[in-house]
This record gives C-alpha cells, structure tokens and sequence, in this order.
C-alpha cells in the first residue's frame, strides 16, 4: 500500500495482523521494552521486523533500530527512512541517502478521528477544506487523513532539522486523484522557515495518499533539490 505512493529507489516492507510480532530482537532493542505491555511490545517487534528486511533488501546487513532525539528511529550510515504502525499494519519505508533527502510515512486505521482530536491538529483553513472534501468525496475520512499527513511531514521534517514540528506549523491541501477517489496527493506548505536541502531552502512537501482496506496510508519523499511540484 505504501510502497505504491514512494518513488522505486524507496524499498517498503509491509505486515498485516500479527506477521514479524514475535520476531527476535537485538539486546538492547530488548532492553527498550523489557517492562512494555504486550500490545507495545508486538508493535515494536513487528515493524522492526520490516526494517530490517528492507535492510536486507538494500544489501544492507541488518541491525538494530533504536529510537534516537524524539523517539526518530537511527538508521545505518547511508540510509534515511520512516516507520509506522496502527492496529492490524505496520511498515517501514528505507532508502540510500544518496538517492532522497528524506523520507516520512504513516499509517492509520481508516475511520473518523476521536471526538475533539481535529480543532486540536487542524488549521481553520484545513478544517474548512476538507468539510467540502467530505461533501464531495464521502467515502474518505478526511479528518483522518489530515492527520495521517501531519504525521508524515513531521517524520520527513525531523531528519532534515532535528528540531519539533507542531500541526500549526504545516498547512496541508488535501486531493483526490480524478477518477480515483481512494488515493490522491496533498501540498504541506510549511509556515515556519524549511529546512535547508541541496542549498534551497524547501518551503513545502508533496505527498501522496492512499485508503483502502480498512487503513489510511500517507507518504512523503523529499528529493535533494527540495520539494518538487505538486504533480
């Protein structure tokens, strides 16, 4: 499902239900959720299960993946990537460094988000866009995906800056691709200074989305020219 919205030098591992959730973890892997609950646990074990295979898959030996400044994920030198995980899916999305700036995926389960959750992550100006996107599209939770893209810019964002991102600072535009209302792009102008990629100073992130199969899925490849046209 991710693997579709990412350009081919990006290798996605994907897993359903339970698949790699007892999967053996490095010693200090380990030790990070020696006392996580169960379901904390399996998520872990699972999408470091699919970095590694996409490790694998880069001809890369695998490794441990451990969390680094804000929970961001520490890659071997050379490759950038994203992970995510929602209930029943998890993926990890790797690449060489050489070939893309940055990279930022999320999944989610495809329904609307808790009451009181949007006004807390969504822009006046968001909430107004994807009301009309509701009334055209019905079949997408529009709520949902604002959110799922939010994730994504912050995890392409992270890597580039090391520094936090609130759901303030990106206004995101939202569409469906003609003829094919379950996946589209989106354009993330960012309303704080970018970052600086291959000496542009990047002003916004283009994305693409998919939903189907229960889930929600968004994903962001930023070049090193910096962000490219929405096409």
């Amino acid at each position: 499902m991710i693997g579709d919205l990412l350009p081919q030098t990006v290798v996605t591992v994907e897993a359903y239900g339970d698949e790699g959730a007892d999967a053996p973890l490095y010693p200090e892997e380990e030790a990070l959720i020696r006392r996580a609950v169960l379901k904390r646990r399996r998520e872990f074990t699972a999408v470091r299960s699919c970095a590694r295979r996409a490790m694998e898959k880069l001809g890369v030996p695998p490794r441990a993946v451990l969390p680094g400044e804000r929970g961001a994920p520490r890659w071997p030198e050379g490759l950038t990537g994203s992970m995510t995980h929602c209930q029943g899916y998890c993926a990890a999305a790797l690449v060489r460094a050489g070939d893309l700036a940055s990279v930022g995926i999320d999944a989610e389960v495809h329904g609307p988000l808790p009451e009181g959750v949007l006004p807390s992550v969504a822009l006046p100006q968001e909430t107004e866009r994807i009301a009309a996107l509701a009334g055209e599209v019905p079949s997408v939770h529009w709520d949902r995906l604002l959110f799922s893209a939010k994730e994504a810019v912050y995890k392409a964002w992270f890597p580039l800056t090391g520094k936090w991102l609130d759901f303030e600072e990106a206004d995101i535009d939202l569409f469906p691709d003609d003829g094919e209302t379950a996946r589209g792009g989106f354009r993330a102008a960012l309303l704080v200074p970018g970052p600086l990629v291959g000496g542009r100073r990047v002003s916004h992130f283009s994305g693409r989305w998919a939903a189907g199969d229960g889930l929600i899925a968004t994903a962001i490849a930023v070049p090193h020219g910096g962000a490219p046209p929405v096409s």
